[in-house]
């Protein structure tokens, strides 16, 4: 199972576990929704991986 981190790695917004503008790479890095279509275009900034 995939570990949800409690917020954003670029924007730092809190991220409960029942957020449903949360997402996760493959190799768990977690970013919301916003980050993830404005300023990653959909690629992990992190390590590459895809959301």
């Amino acid at each position: 199972m995939l570990e949800l981190r409690p917020n954003c790695e670029c924007c730092d917004k809190d991220l409960p576990p029942e957020a449903t503008d949360a997402l996760i790479c493959t190799f768990e890095c977690t970013f919301c929704a916003g980050c993830v279509e404005q300023v990653s275009g959909g690629i992990c900034p992190n390590c590459g991986g895809g959301f």
